[in-house]
């Protein structure tokens, strides 16, 4: 064996864990980079029962893969986290994390300390984080046409999902939206028997109480409990005996009593977290009251901010009428949707609710099948994602262009850097050139060519918003095309990618723990 094989072997056996992790990154990112762009393509998930789903969404591939590997693992939670603070974004951090990792993992080969290279990427990452924030373009209100561009590219040039977001998100308004503690995705509801359409106020799932009788409510008051209707519990042995049962009975009339009381206030929708006693629901019934129980803690909440009523526990109903009174809520509108076996709320015209800046919206996405359905919400919600991050953050040139030209400035600045950090800061300035070579090899053309082309293009015209034609392979100014990303979608990749990669390039050795 010669002198250079055994310098190859025993390199190879010192980065076993590192390549071994570097190729699961690679496996995970080949199974979604397909996807990216406008010439991206679909994967067809297949489950253990024959069930089928066929999405380019990333994080829903990512987390209906069978993955066993730990980093591969890590690299889901990454596009899981991408998912939680953007919305959006989820294939692209991933795509730019496994790039990262592997041009990491070449210059270790090469000999550079591994601490030295995840110090220069971390380094790197941050100083394309700058570059990207004072690059975004902020957004002119919601007639801005890059807004609307953005949203359009989200929504997969789906006309009627992103008008359908457009709209809801004026409902919504700006204020709102540019809350970090608000999510518009979580506004949009899907369902198979539904069209397109939105409303202020609330989908709930669960059925009214004797619907077939109550099933609509208009101008009514609204009385919303943590709790269950039902008079105060006793003990049971306590019922055995004389005084325990006129007790019993004194705190069942005292309850009765405590209903007249919310009718006398035109109570005319409960909401309840836990159930009813059967003599409640028969009052109900009779008072023409529609009640609905065991609600969800959140959408309880939901009610209570839409109509203005304040969470109640059952103790509150010995309170006066007029203290009770000031804990109601207001509701326009209550019905039970028999098409959709849901109940509409919509929220009461009083001075106080229109003068709110938090609006409660509902975005209704349908579509003949579930199957269909299930992808149609997937992107209305990308491209709800998509219009508030631009809110928030402004957008960038998309394509890739604002990446490559990052990718030139880096290089440029790794020149000034002295030190073995400056590998780390080349490995990201070749994974920022990722997502616009992916894009062109979707699209047919070859990558070196075309990236090579755009980067000239953009040297010579002073500008980072040339980019490559999927159509015709041509050069073209993505902002004057209406090719448009969120800034937070890029500044969140960016940092989700170069923390996995540095998580992966600093772990040395691979241990099994012992089951507890």
């Amino acid at each position: 064996m010669t002198q250079g094989s055994n310098t190859w072997n025993e390199s190879d056996e010192r980065h076993a864990t590192l390549l071994n992790n570097a190729q699961a990154v690679r496996a995970l990112c080949s199974a979604i980079e397909g996807t990216l762009g406008p010439k991206g393509l679909d994967v067809m998930l297949v489950g253990p029962n024959g069930d089928v789903i066929i999405t380019n969404d990333g994080v829903t591939i990512l987390e209906s893969m069978d993955v066993s590997h730990p980093i591969a693992k890590l690299v889901i939670q990454v596009a899981r986290a991408q998912q939680h603070e953007v919305g959006d974004g989820t294939t692209t951090a991933t795509v730019l994390a496994g790039a990262l990792v592997q041009a990491g993992v070449e210059q270790v080969v090469e000999g550079v300390p591994a601490a030295k290279v995840a110090a220069g990427v971390e380094h790197g990452v941050n100083i394309a984080r700058e570059l990207l924030q004072e690059r975004a373009i902020p957004i002119q209100g919601f007639d801005d046409p890059l807004l609307h561009q953005a949203v359009h590219i989200a929504g997969r040039e789906h006309n009627d999902i992103v008008q359908l977001v457009m709209d809801a998100a004026r409902a919504v308004g700006i204020h709102q939206l540019q809350s970090p503690q608000y999510r518009f995705a979580d506004s949009i509801v899907a369902h198979e028997k539904a069209k397109n359409e939105w409303f202020e106020g609330l989908l709930l799932k669960q059925k009214p109480l004797q619907q077939e009788w109550h099933s609509k409510r208009e101008n009514c008051r609204v009385v919303v409990m943590q709790d269950s209707l039902e008079p105060e519990a006793m003990d049971e042995h306590l019922l055995t005996t004389e005084a325990g049962f006129e007790q019993y009975m004194r705190l069942k009339a005292s309850f009765m009593e405590q209903l007249q009381e919310l009718h006398a206030l035109h109570v005319g929708f409960i909401v309840l977290e836990r159930g009813i006693a059967p003599e409640a629901e028969q009052f109900c019934l009779d008072h023409e009251i529609m009640v609905i129980q065991r609600v969800s803690r959140e959408d309880v909440k939901k009610v209570a901010k839409l109509t203005g009523a304040k969470p109640l526990k059952r103790s509150a109903l010995h309170k006066d009428q007029e203290a009770l009174r000031s804990m109601l809520g207001n509701a326009e509108l209550v019905y039970y949707d028999e098409r959709l076996e849901r109940v509409r709320l919509y929220a009461g015209k009083t001075s106080e609710y229109t003068a709110r800046t938090d609006k409660l919206v509902t975005m209704i996405v349908g579509a003949s099948t579930r199957e269909v359905v299930g992808e149609r919400v997937r992107i209305a919600a990308d491209a709800a994602a998509a219009l508030q991050a631009a809110v928030q953050s402004g957008i960038l040139p998309g394509g890739g262009a604002t990446e490559l030209a990052l990718a030139y400035k880096l290089e440029r600045y790794r020149e000034t850097v002295r030190g073995m950090e400056a590998f780390g800061i080349a490995a990201v300035a070749h994974a920022l050139r990722k997502p616009m070579s992916q894009i062109v090899l979707n699209a047919g053309f070859n990558p070196l060519e075309k990236l090579e082309e755009a980067r000239a293009a953009q040297a010579s015209e002073g500008t980072d918003t040339i980019g490559i034609h999927c159509d015709t392979g041509s050069l073209m100014d993505t902002l004057k095309a209406g090719i448009v990303d969120p800034a937070q979608v890029k500044l969140h990749a960016l940092a989700a990618a170069g923390e996995v990669a540095c998580a992966v390039l600093r772990i040395h050795t691979v241990i099994k723990m012992k089951s507890q």
